[in-house]
């Protein structure tokens, strides 16, 4: 069967011939034919038909300031387009696949796995899971809000071109549409010319949310309750499985301008937001609802909820009647519209929680069910009951976080006032203050006094002065967590829980109206995990937090920091014995946690395939709740496109079905002593190697010259500073910026550094490894062999894991590119850094595809595809950047075009930060 009209390949041609016509009516046919001169230079050069890139350079730099403008602007666009033609095949692979019953991951072959339990066992695990992706508004996202609308557009016109039977003419007609967005494309600023503010993040996460996800999670219950149906030997009800969380408007680490007023403006907005789409959902339930109730039974429970109604809403009911008589299923729903509209209303009779509609919702289906109407549940109220169970009356929670120190000095400035000198205090001394104080009955500080606080003191406890109004206006659950980052001690927890306490948010023993995060991610805390929580659990006040929360604790574990600190192996190996050892904590003191996992869009941000990134967690941390963040530009490739939004969604489920079924069956994952070890000292040897290079006498200066991160830190990427106090250091760098960075200069240097130093200390310099199809050769002396290493990747998800997400960091290095770069530092400090890089490189590249026993560093045909048709494209940008970085004094026209540059590297690339 023949779903689609098309293939990727017309795609690109067309919408590249379509770009070329734009910039030739908008610009000139000289502009034009240098466009195109530049670009067969670059791929002539890739398909070894010239001999170096220094043509394609030197074109380049003697194009004036204006020209080079162009070029960079044909060339960003271009990208824009191309990702809008794969986004189309990622489409079509989907549905073929469906189609043919070949899709992996999906929910048919994880029910299929379920079926392999008794019923019991099957509705335990499914009781268990919670899937919780949180949309942070971190800036990795490099395209403007109105340029990903016009894309959108685009987007949608070549879906219809696709999927649609269309006449000739009607085919012109969407292909002059598509002209039309591209030629409004390409008069578009792509620039942002103001730095976006916290409320238009919020609004953007809140986007996808509405537009995407809000429609998809039904789809993905009915897939899988259809799936079971087809599976299991009886019936069985499924529970909620998702809850979607965001930072954005409440993240304060490091962002002074997300105020309170901010988290009330996004707080009132998201709610205005769900609340519109369910009385949208009911105005359109109720054009299906039309049954006579002169025919039907409706049943006395029905019945009754409707007098309910009519006794709340008296004029509301008579309208109702008057409207739908003899109707009663629009009554009830009309009532149900007009009790959704009283939500924060100062009229009575709204609803006051999302299960009071969900319990209305319910109350219809048992009628329709009553009256043989299965069919019309199952397709109609279903859908709208998981929608309500999912997004509540909030859209999405919003999880507060502010970095500890804050809490430190607000604490410290507010019980001066006492006469405590609180940083005086030890840790102990500190434990035992806060624990008392949170014990006692009465409040010691009042919190609307601010007037002598310094700014961040005054903004922290209005805060929390402002979080028992939002409770109470939104209900507990729309604002409900608070993370702390850069936790180090169990004090930086009680600090959180001191605030809380006396403004009233947390009663002790009865009532505590939040979870109390901690984010593990320095190597001091991870290490000091039994510490951390250990001396929490055991802690008087902090016990009673636990059972006023049901005994679950969310820990969140901070990828991106580790990686920066220790390196991607060391780190991707702390964090995996860290997690493990925080299960056996747990287990310990009989609590269970949550882990939250504090992922970002590139891979050494523990970015990455999810479904494998669930899969390859430890078994004992797999308690079937799980969270992590969704970051930058990984939103939008994720959840832009509804098929596309579909598939993540059912992929993140498929895996953690699965992974809990498997740490039920088998609590502990069988792993190998010797592969520990092994680990151990490949860990130890990549983060003293990663260490030496960041230490180094020069590094930081080399990483500024090398880089673009000059021009980083002045794009208006989002509302948060690139540096935590603007410091020009690795440590004081955030996360983000330093991998954008790298990820510019085509050296995707955080994602590789240090894993061959490491594989190396485990072989202890013995011969050279054999290749993956070479059988001679001489065996490793002493140390570890490779035949190790590479049982330990066919059999250990997490070693496989790692080692792929490697791997596609290294093919998406291109060393001759990083070498522009590297021209740009002094002489001495190219040659101290480059050759050491690259040496690195060239013996990862090795040892991974041996250790993988492949010939390519990507695993995936459609990667090599990928990057075949990408790397030509994005060529000349990374050369025109590298000229532009190597001018000393550039014009207002070189700057707009050098930042233009760095967009246009992160649309061919896919990924910013």
């Amino acid at each position: 069967m023949r779903l689609h009209n098309r293939e990727v390949r017309q795609d690109v041609r067309e919408l590249g011939a379509l770009l070329g016509d734009v910039l030739e009516d908008q610009t000139s046919r000289r502009a034009f034919d240098t466009v195109e001169s530049c670009r067969t230079a670059a791929i002539d050069y890739r398909a070894g038909d010239i001999e170096s890139r220094e043509p394609l350079a030197t074109e380049l730099e003697g194009l004036s300031p204006h020209q080079q403008r162009v070029v960079a602007r044909a060339f960003t666009t271009y990208f824009e387009l191309i990702n809008l033609a794969e986004e189309r095949e990622r489409v079509r692979s989907i549905r073929q696949d469906s189609q043919d019953g070949t899709l992996e991951d999906s929910l048919e072959t994880a029910a299929e796995e379920l079926s392999e339990a008794d019923l019991e066992t099957v509705a335990g695990i499914l009781d268990d899971v919670l899937i919780e992706p949180t949309f942070t508004a971190h800036p990795t996202e490099a395209r403007r809000k109105t340029v990903k609308s016009k894309l959108r557009t685009v987007a949608t016109h070549l879906e219809t071109l696709d999927e649609r039977l269309l006449t000739d003419k009607e085919r012109e007609q969407v292909w002059r549409d598509v002209d039309a967005e591209v030629t409004s494309l390409w008069q578009t600023p792509q620039v942002r010319k103001r730095q976006p503010e916290p409320e238009d993040e919020a609004r953007n996460v809140q986007w996808y949310l509405e537009n995407t996800l809000f429609d998809v999670v039904g789809e993905v219950y009915d897939e899988l309750a259809d799936a079971l149906d087809d599976e299991l030997d009886g019936s069985i009800d499924v529970p909620k499985l998702f809850e979607f969380r965001s930072w954005a408007g409440s993240d304060r680490d490091g962002n002074p301008y997300v105020t309170p007023e901010v988290t009330a403006n996004t707080l009132e907005r998201q709610r205005e937001v769900v609340i519109d789409r369910y009385r949208e959902q009911l105005k359109r339930l109720s054009g299906v609802l039309s049954q006579d109730g002169s025919r039907i039974t409706t049943g006395n429970t029905f019945d009754a909820s409707l007098e309910d109604d009519r006794e709340r809403l008296p004029g509301s009911a008579r309208t109702a009647k008057e409207r739908y008589p003899g109707e009663p299923y629009r009554q009830k729903l009309k009532l149900m519209r007009e009790r959704l509209g009283r939500v924060g209303d100062v009229r009575p009779g709204g609803y006051d929680d999302a299960d009071e509609l969900v319990a209305d919702l319910e109350i219809i289906a048992d009628s329709l069910r009553e009256n043989s109407g299965e069919t019309v549940v199952e397709a109609h109220v279903d859908p709208l009951r998981r929608q309500v169970a999912t997004f509540g009356l909030s859209l999405a929670s919003l999880d507060l976080r502010d970095h500890r120190q804050n809490h430190t000095d607000a604490i410290d400035e507010i019980l001066s006032r006492e006469g405590i000198e609180y940083t005086s205090l030890s840790e102990d001394e500190r434990v035992e203050l806060l624990t008392d104080a949170v014990l006692q009955d009465e409040p010691i500080v009042d919190l609307s006094r601010t007037e002598d606080l310094s700014d961040t003191s005054s903004r922290v406890v209005t805060l929390f002065d402002s979080l028992a109004d939002w409770q109470s206006e939104y209900g507990n659950e729309a604002i409900d967590t608070y993370c702390i980052s850069m936790n180090n001690e169990p004090s930086h927890v009680l600090e959180v829980l001191f605030l809380a306490d006396q403004a009233g948010i947390v009663s002790l023993p009865e009532h505590c109206g939040i979870d109390i995060v901690p984010l593990l991610e320095t190597e001091y805390a991870l290490s000091g995990a039994r510490r951390i929580m250990g001396t929490l659990f055991e802690n008087e006040a902090y016990a009673q937090v636990l059972e006023a929360r049901g005994r679950t604790q969310e820990i969140m574990l901070g990828y991106s920091d580790s990686n920066k600190e220790n390196g991607f192996l060391a780190a991707n190996w702390s964090l995996y014995k860290n997690q493990r050892r925080l299960g056996q904590i747990c287990d310990d003191f009989d609590v269970k946690m949550r882990l939250f996992h504090g992922r970002g869009g590139s891979i050494s941000r523990g970015g990455g395939p999810m479904g494998e990134a669930l899969l390859a967690l430890p078994n004992s941390t797999v308690t079937g709740q799980v969270k992590f963040t969704e970051q930058g530009e990984a939103i939008a490739e994720k959840y832009g496109n509804p098929r596309i939004a579909e598939r993540n969604v059912e992929q993140m489920l498929n895996a953690q079905l699965r992974a809990r079924k498997q740490a039920i069956e088998q609590p502990e994952e069988r792993i190998e002593e010797e592969w520990i070890e092994a680990m151990d000292t490949m860990a130890d040897a990549a983060r003293q190697e990663y260490r030496d290079l960041l230490e180094s006498d020069g590094f930081v200066q080399y990483f500024e010259q090398a880089t673009p991160i000059t021009v980083i830190e002045d794009l208006d990427l989002g509302s948060r500073p690139a540096s935590r106090s603007g410091e020009r250091t690795v440590e004081d760098l955030r996360a983000i910026p330093w991998v954008f960075s790298w990820t510019q200069a085509r050296c995707i240097l955080p994602g590789w550094y240090a894993v061959a130093a490491g594989i190396d200390a485990y072989l202890e310099d013995g011969a050279e490894p054999r290749s993956a199809d070479d059988s001679s050769g001489d065996q490793p002396r002493d140390g570890g062999d490779v035949e190790t290493l590479q049982t330990m990747y066919e059999e250990w998800p997490f070693f496989r894991t790692t080692l792929d997400n490697a791997a596609l960091s290294l093919s998406r290095t291109e060393l001759e590119i990083a070498e522009q770069y590297a021209d740009l530092a002094t002489e001495d400090l190219r040659e101290q850094f480059f050759p050491r890089v690259t040496e690195e490189y060239d013996r990862a590249v090795d040892l991974v595809k041996t250790i993988g026993q492949r010939e390519t560093l990507h695993t995936r045909d459609w990667m090599g595809e990928n990057l075949e048709r990408r790397n030509p494209y994005v060529d000349p940008l990374n050369l025109l950047q590298t000229h532009l970085l190597g001018r000393t004094h550039r014009t207002d026209v070189e700057e707009r075009t050098l930042r233009l540059t760095v967009k246009g590297i992160a649309a061919g690339m896919k990924n910013t930060g």
